[in-house]
């Protein structure tokens, strides 16, 4: 039991980046303890830990922090092997995987779904627009990746570091389009990236870190709200 004292995650509950670590550590079978971070009043010690960026998530393992989702979601692979794999052990497809989550972290994140909460007019329109091309992007490519891979992201076994990405990114799509007015994952448009949101839904270890849709939905109008007002 001292292995619960031994990893803390310093998270915030609507932070995708968290979500990921979180996910990851579930997935792996690793108990820690979770230290819920105010954003608005950040506590000493996520401020020691990430004195850089000042942000969530932050992983103490064994007294030493770690910062960055996917640098943690890294250490987390590297270090727990002997739980369900998060990369493919096959060189090429593990490099696949990597290019997939570097369109994440660089691309889709550049202006995702969370800046079209906080705009409006042209402005929003333009957010959306955007992440519509991005989105149609991620659906080629996925439709690819698991073509040439001869299978379906619902078809395979492990969760892996793709299936974590895809979840804590869009999992709360609908409460987003609640917010925004308008559909964005839609069924017709991307229907890979639709049914494999729906599957993952459906995985007990996600649904119990599932995003609570009301909390979130408050949130958001409020954020929204004040961003408005402030622009």
């Amino acid at each position: 039991m001292a292995e619960e004292h031994r990893v803390t995650l310093h998270g915030m509950w609507a932070s995708s980046f968290c979500k990921r670590v979180e996910v990851a550590l579930k997935i792996k079978g690793i108990p820690y303890k979770h230290v819920e971070e105010d954003l608005m009043n950040k506590s000493p010690l996520l401020l020691q830990y990430n004195p850089v960026y000042k942000k969530v998530p932050v992983l103490v393992h064994h007294g030493r922090p770690l910062s960055e989702s996917l640098v943690i979601l890294e250490y987390i692979e590297e270090t727990w092997r002997n739980g369900p794999m998060l990369l493919p052990e096959d060189p090429f497809k593990r490099a696949q995987v990597r290019f997939w989550v570097n369109f994440f972290q660089q691309v889709l994140f550049e202006n995702n779904i969370f800046y079209a909460t906080i705009t409006d007019g042209e402005e929003q329109e333009k957010n959306i627009k955007e992440l519509h091309e991005k989105l149609r992007l991620l659906e080629d490519g996925m439709n690819d990746y698991y073509v040439s891979n001869g299978k379906t992201p619902n078809e395979r076994g492990n969760l892996g570091v793709l299936d974590i990405l895809v979840w804590s990114t869009f999992a709360p799509h609908i409460v987003y389009e609640e917010v925004i007015g308008t559909k964005i994952v839609d069924p017709e448009k991307y229907p890979l990236i639709f049914s494999w949101i729906a599957a993952l839904d459906k995985v007990p270890v996600l649904k119990e870190l599932g995003y609570p849709h009301e909390k979130l939905l408050a949130l958001l109008l409020s954020v929204r709200n004040t961003m408005l007002k402030t622009s």
